[in-house]
């Protein structure tokens, strides 16, 4: 695990995937992310999660007032949050916002679903960075924050994230989890007032994912084709 920002406030970190953030299941020995950087670094206030199964930039403040500052920060859409994800199949779009309503917890998987009645507004925007013949690198930026949103959001356009079987993702070999990567977070620091940007490379599984998909695939590189 690697830290990517450390002071007296914050912390950020960026998490691994399979590594749930609070404990996961009845095993009360086994690791999870709070555990593990507490026993480093003190009390941690949790400010945002991660989905176990999703990798990238995660934020925890040091200080009750940290906490607020940022919760304000998250409630009010003040923050920006940026993923990269693996769709799969050919979407006919390059740019696309969804406004889906969310509703979840609504089957024993704890699957999220689009509920136009119950659900609650959810918006995600969307943008192709690579194309493949059998899929699509795309930036995915969540203006709310509902659980397994972006996940939900690509089953519901047709193009489930690759390795995503919760949400209909066909089974491959290609990547043992959703391919969904918390690439960066914006927010403003609680005491400095500085905009800051924490940023996550890809990991290993992701990148050896792109590239079996891009071996012996033309793929168009959608930001150098868009300048």
């Amino acid at each position: 695990m690697q830290i990517i920002h450390k002071d007296e406030l914050i912390l950020v970190i960026d998490k691994p995937a399979g590594l749930p953030v609070l404990p996961d299941g009845w095993d009360k020995e086994a690791q999870y992310l709070v555990k593990m950087l507490e026993e480093e670094y003190g009390k941690l206030f949790i400010v945002h999660r991660l989905d176990k199964v999703t990798s990238g930039v995660m934020i925890f403040a040091r200080t009750a007032e940290a906490h607020r500052s940022l919760n304000i920060q998250f409630e009010k859409r003040e923050t920006e949050k940026v993923y990269h994800a693996i769709m799969e199949g050919e979407p006919n779009w390059n740019e696309k916002i969804t406004k889906f309503p969310l509703r979840a917890n609504v089957c024993k998987k704890h699957r999220t679903a689009v509920d136009d009645k119950r659900g609650k507004p959810s918006e995600t925007r969307f943008r192709i960075l690579k194309r493949y013949q059998s899929g699509a690198l795309v930036e995915a930026q969540p203006m709310t924050g509902r659980t397994h949103q972006i996940r939900v959001h690509a089953y519901a356009l047709g193009h489930p994230l690759l390795g995503d079987v919760l949400y209909d993702g066909e089974e491959t070999s290609l990547i043992n989890r959703p391919a969904l990567h918390a690439h960066s977070l914006t927010i403003t620091h609680p005491t400095t007032n500085e905009r800051l940007t924490f940023k996550a490379e890809r990991p290993q599984d992701f990148e050896t994912a792109l590239e079996q998909l891009g071996s012996g695939n033309d793929f168009v590189d959608m930001v150098s084709f868009a300048r």
